[in-house]
C-alpha cells in the first residue's frame, strides 16, 4: 500500500513589511534592510537582481519621503517574493499628490535638478502601477522579473 502524494506547491511567497520615518534618514534604512531582506532571501548582494531592486527601492523611497510626506505620518516599504518575481511596494499617506503613472512621466530638461526617479524605476521594472492605500494615501509598486534558478 502506497501513501498517496502530497501535490507541490509552486513556490513558496514570502514578504517582509516595515513602517520608517518620512526622513532622509528612514529612506536610506528602507534601502539597506531591504538589501539585507534580499540577500536572506537568496539574491545575492552585487546580483543585477539585488542591485536592480536597490536602484528601485532608493527611488521610491526618496520619493516617498520628499512629495508623500505628511509631518508625523511614516511611509511602509513592503516586498513580495514569489517564484519568479520581486514586487516592491512604497506606501505613504498623501494621497492627493499622485505622479503620473506608467507611459506619461515627461522627460525633465537637461538641466533639471529633479524629476528623473520614476523615469528611472520605469525603465528598470518590468512592470510598475500606482495605487490607492486604504484607507489614506497611494502605493507606487514595481516588479522585477526574476531568473530561474
Amino acid at each position: 500500500m502506497h501513501s498517496p502524494l502530497t501535490p507541490k506547491l509552486p513556490g513558496t511567497v514570502r514578504t517582509f513589511a516595515q513602517r520608517f520615518s518620512s526622513t532622509p534618514l528612514g529612506a536610506r534604512l528602507a534601502r539597506h534592510l531591504a538589501l539585507h531582506q534580499l540577500h536572506a532571501w537568496g539574491l545575492a548582494h552585487g546580483s543585477d537582481a539585488s542591485d536592480t531592486a536597490a536602484l528601485i527601492v532608493a527611488e521610491l523611497a526618496a520619493n516617498a519621503v520628499t512629495h508623500g510626506r505628511v509631518p508625523g505620518r511614516d511611509f511602509e516599504l513592503r516586498l513580495t517574493r514569489s517564484p519568479g518575481t520581486l514586487r516592491i511596494e512604497v506606501s505613504d499617506t498623501r494621497g492627493e499628490r499622485r505622479p503620473p503613472g506608467p507611459g506619461r512621466l515627461a522627460v525633465p530638461g537637461a538641466v533639471a535638478d529633479s524629476g528623473r526617479g520614476l523615469l528611472l524605476v520605469e525603465s528598470l521594472a518590468d512592470r510598475w502601477a500606482i495605487l490607492d492605500r486604504v484607507p489614506v494615501g497611494k502605493t507606487v509598486r514595481a516588479e522585477l522579473d526574476l531568473p530561474s534558478r
